[in-house]
This record gives structure tokens, sequence and C-alpha cells, in this order.
């Protein structure tokens, strides 16, 4: 199978061998695969705001990274270093073959998704009900080990249904140990796949963050990355004291500005005092070199859409860039039209709440 190559237009190689080379045992901060939304886009765009946080895919089935379009599915800018590739299955053999291609496209991971509640996952027999199958999904990490060089990892739940001991999961984490995995995902909530929809799995079952600490004492040389239930920069620093990272998703993703805060907080770097006008000027070269390869401006400013979040203007820089008419047929201009929107809006917004 020919794996086609990965842009490698916005960073220069010895600067992207580098990065990677600093970034590549360091899960520090990670924003969290997310379906329909963490697509090469929105990661690009996240990427604008923190050079250090470590992004995922959206999850990949192993049936459409054997069968279907690979530049579509995986292609990546390489401004998204470090990047990680989740995949969705239950075959060793089918999982060691797909986590073979995301190496050869360039991914600095391969996850191995044991947390999703969806019923379209359960129908195929992966996602959070594999944490009942502890030696299938040792298997699994085995033969994705044996097929890449880069680490193998897993994001899991910390149980199955209403039942709350500790030795499913402990379990669990102890048989993937064994079979040489060694950076654990962990979102801190129970999934109950029965009558509960995704919406509600990341929202009813209780948060329970001390059995990630628990995992940790129990297992002190793997790197334990706490996920769930964060909702700022602050809850991801505060709760995960004591593991090796935190992991946000929704948060981030509907306000991605605390994403420029993290090189400072979570890696001690030098600020880099950033502007949101010079963040939209990066969207706009991006968003032109992507529509120069046929793609839609829609695609690249749905995932930029909270950039303004609770700022003045917030409403105006929304409605420009969701609005269906605006859109056919726009260029990357709009986007340019949406930061004099949000400027005047927010000219206008001050003196009132100022008053």
């Amino acid at each position: 199978m020919t794996v086609p190559a990965v842009d490698h237009v916005t960073a220069p190689a010895a600067a992207r061998d580098a990065t990677r080379r600093a970034d590549a045992a360091d899960w520090r901060f990670c924003v969290a695969p997310m379906m329909d939304w963490t697509d090469r886009h929105c990661r690009a765009f996240h990427r604008m705001l923190s050079r250090r946080a470590r992004l995922y895919s959206e999850m990949v089935t192993t049936g459409a990274v054997l069968h279907g379009d690979l530049e579509r599915l995986l292609g990546f800018d390489a401004s998204e270093h470090p990047v990680a590739l989740q995949l969705g299955g239950s075959e060793p053999d089918a999982l060691a073959r797909a986590a073979a291609i995301g190496e050869r496209f360039g991914y600095d991971e391969i996850n191995l998704n044991c947390g999703c509640p969806s019923e379209r996952v359960r129908r195929g027999a992966f996602g959070a009900c594999l944490m009942a199958e502890p030696a299938l999904v040792a298997d699994c990490v085995k033969a994705m080990r044996d097929a890449v060089s880069v680490p193998v990892t897993v994001k899991h739940r910390i149980g199955l249904g209403r039942d709350e001991s500790y030795a499913l999961v402990r379990d669990f984490v102890g048989a993937l140990h064994d079979a040489g995995c060694r950076v654990f995902v962990v979102h801190a909530r129970n999934a109950w796949l029965d009558g509960l929809s995704p919406k509600e799995n990341r929202e009813v079952p209780p948060l329970r963050y001390a059995v990630a600490h628990r995992l940790k004492a129990d297992f002190p040389g793997a790197t334990i990355v706490l996920n769930g239930g964060l909702a700022t920069l602050d809850d991801a620093i505060d709760a995960s004291c004591g593991l090796d990272g935190a992991m946000l998703g929704r948060a981030a993703y509907h306000d991605p500005w605390l994403l420029a805060q993290v090189d400072a907080r979570v890696y001690g770097e030098p600020s880099q005092a950033l502007r949101r006008a010079e963040v939209v000027e990066r969207t706009i070269a991006y968003a032109s070199r992507m529509r120069s390869r046929g793609v839609p401006l829609r695609s690249i400013v749905r995932h930029v859409l909270g950039l303004y979040h609770g700022r003045p203007g917030a409403r105006a820089w929304r409605r420009t860039l969701s609005d269906a008419r605006l859109l056919a047929g726009a260029d990357e201009g709009l986007l340019r039209e949406a930061l004099v929107a949000v400027e005047r809006a927010a000219s206008h917004e001050a003196p009132a709440a100022a008053s």
C-alpha cells in the first residue's frame, strides 16, 4: 500500500525533528481526540496557540484505515507535531497493520480507544466495552508495539456500569502494562453502556480522580494522564498534580484561547505574547493554502468560532463565520471581515460595560 507524503510546508525539517524529539515522551498537556471536531484543520488551529500541547486525531477505525482514503483520513500538516493517531478496533492483526500505516504517515503516537461508550462503537465491539476483555486488549497492544517504533498508548475509563470497584481498572491496566504499554489516558468516570447517550456518559457517571492517583501509586513507572471534567487550565493543573499530565477536550475546543497559556504555565516556556488578531492572520494564511487545495472555507472556520469566547465582540465573530449566506463561495477574506466586525462590536460593547 502506498502512503502519500505528509504535508511539510509549514515547518522546516530540522525544527520539526527537534520538536518531535523534545516532545516524544511528554504528555503534560494534551487535547483530547473528539469525533467530528479534532480533524486536521482543528489541530492546525490549536497548534497556532500552543507549541507544546500534544494533539490527537479523531478516532479512526481500523477498517477505515485499511480500506479507506488514507490522505483524507490521516493526512495532516507538519506543524501539528507532536500529534497522535487514535485507532478504534479490537483485532490485533488489523490494529497492527493500521498502526504501521499511521507511523508511516508520521504520527508520533498510536492511541487505542478503550473509552468511547457510543452505540456505534459498541456495535463494533471496541471502545469502552474492551475494558471487560483485558487479555484481548493486551494482545492488541503487543501486536501494535511489535509493528511500530512510536509509543502505543491507551485511553480508557475507570470502570463499566455502576460497579465502582477498583479491581477492574487495576487489572485492566496491569494486563496492558505487562504487554508493554506505559502511557494510560484515564477518563476518570465509569462508562455506563446501558441507556446513557455519549453526552450523558461525559456528565452523569461520577468523576473519581482518586482512581487515577491510585493507579499511579500502583504503577509508578507508568505515565498516567488525567481526563474528564476538566473545564479550565487551572482545573487541569490542580487535578493532575502528582500525575504525569492532563487532557482537556471540549473546554479547549469551546475556549481555545486557554491553549495560549499552556506553554508558559505547564511547560515553563516564555510566553508567546500572542494577540487574537495575530492568530486570525495566521489562520487566514492557512486557509488560503488549504483553499488552493480545494478545502472549503467552512471546514476551517468552524473550528475557530470560540477564539473570542468570553470577550467583547464574540457574538459578531461567531455570527460572521457561521452565516451560511456569507460562507457560500467565500474566500479567506471572510476571516478578516469577521475580525473587523469583532473589533467594531467590541468598541461599542466596552463603553457599555464600563458604565
